[in-house]
């Protein structure tokens, strides 16, 4: 009866085996998923430059299942009057829809708005005179639209837009 058993088994497990029918199980999602969250979404610059190079090598992080997908700077212009808000635009996406997709949005909100800033005040600080006052004036108006318009998630929802 053993032997028939065993039999059985490896028969079915190889019939499974070889039509792919067996469900891999899931992978987990690291531990530490959100303190990478949480470190690639603060206002300093290396935070930002840390989270640049993710981007660029999103397959050495995909058993994050981070969401790395944008539109950008939404309805806004993404390079206003040239100057390149795109990439800091991008982030401010990645720092939402993860922290909506874990469900701790609102508690980490103001922080991405304020990452959000930084960056932009970063690409400001490359230029001078007119320039620089004119995109420093961008810059705290897309981050006034997100402060105030950014869409605050609902009690107990994890995916609210």
């Amino acid at each position: 009866m053993r032997r028939r058993l065993a039999a059985v088994a490896v028969s079915a497990a190889a019939l499974t085996l070889g039509t792919g029918l067996a469900a891999a199980p899931a992978s987990a999602v690291p531990a530490d998923k959100a303190q990478v969250l949480s470190r690639w979404t603060q206002t300093d610059a290396g935070s930002y430059n840390t989270w640049v190079s993710a981007r660029n090598n999103q397959g050495s992080w995909s058993a994050y299942q981070f969401n790395w997908s944008t539109d950008y700077c939404s309805s806004s212009p993404d390079n206003p009057f040239g100057f390149p808000f795109q990439t800091a635009c991008a982030r401010h996406d990645f720092g939402y829809r993860n922290y909506k997709e874990m469900g701790t949005f609102n508690a980490n909100k103001a922080r991405v708005d304020s990452a959000f800033y930084a960056d932009l005040k970063r690409v400001c600080a490359t230029y001078s005179g007119a320039k620089k006052v004119s995109c420093d004036a961008l810059a705290w108006t897309y981050y006034q639209a997100v402060d105030k318009l950014g869409k605050v998630a609902p009690q107990g929802a994890v995916n609210a837009a």
